[in-house]
């Protein structure tokens, strides 16, 4: 997916339950001493979501973040998906796909609305059952940026929501920085 971004230095983040995902290093930052990092990661992210009815005839897309879904549901999941080349792996932080994504066609884009805060545009890969229940899986189509403390070691690690409240007054600095380093 980032191919354009191949010399950008590149780590690797582990989340608490031993989970890694390599990521390119896009911008640095030092606060009070403290280096911080924006993370873009080398595979293409994904959301897997699921419909539930909201009392009408309508049905509401629910993105599928319970831990023990997301493994019953995992191997259907890499076997859709492999069909289409595509390698779905189980990362730190989000869900992954090594492979490249298939070309954005008009019926494969959605602006999703999984949170009431954020709009993201995403491409639908695939659909699957498991279970009588439907499922599918979209690629984001906009970077997906993961915000990280650099420890002494140089190793990257995940904020605590501590962490995340101290730094975040100053993510709109942050993200002007990066869209001016972009220009």
């Amino acid at each position: 997916m980032n191919e354009e971004i191949f010399d950008a230095p590149t780590v690797t983040l582990t989340d608490e339950s031993g989970l890694t995902l390599d990521c390119y290093i896009e911008h640095s930052l030092s606060v009070e001493g403290q280096e911080y990092v924006l993370l873009l990661p080398v595979d293409s992210t994904i959301e897997i979501v699921t419909w539930e009815s909201d009392g009408s005839d309508e049905e509401e897309a629910v993105l599928v973040e319970d831990e023990a879904e997301i493994q019953r549901i995992f191997p259907t999941a890499k076997a859709v998906l492999g069909e289409q080349n595509l390698i779905l792996k189980r990362t730190a932080v989000v869900l992954t796909v090594e492979g490249d994504l298939p070309d954005l066609e008009d019926e494969n884009y959605e602006d999703g609305e999984f949170d009431e805060d954020e709009q993201e545009e995403l491409q639908l890969l695939a659909s699957f059952y498991h279970q009588d229940q439907e499922y599918s899986a979209y690629a984001h189509l906009d970077p997906y940026f993961i915000l990280a403390r650099m420890d002494e070691q140089g190793r990257p690690n995940l904020l605590s929501p501590d962490e995340l409240e101290k730094i975040e007054p100053l993510l709109p600095m942050i993200e002007d920085q990066l869209f001016d380093a972009l220009e």
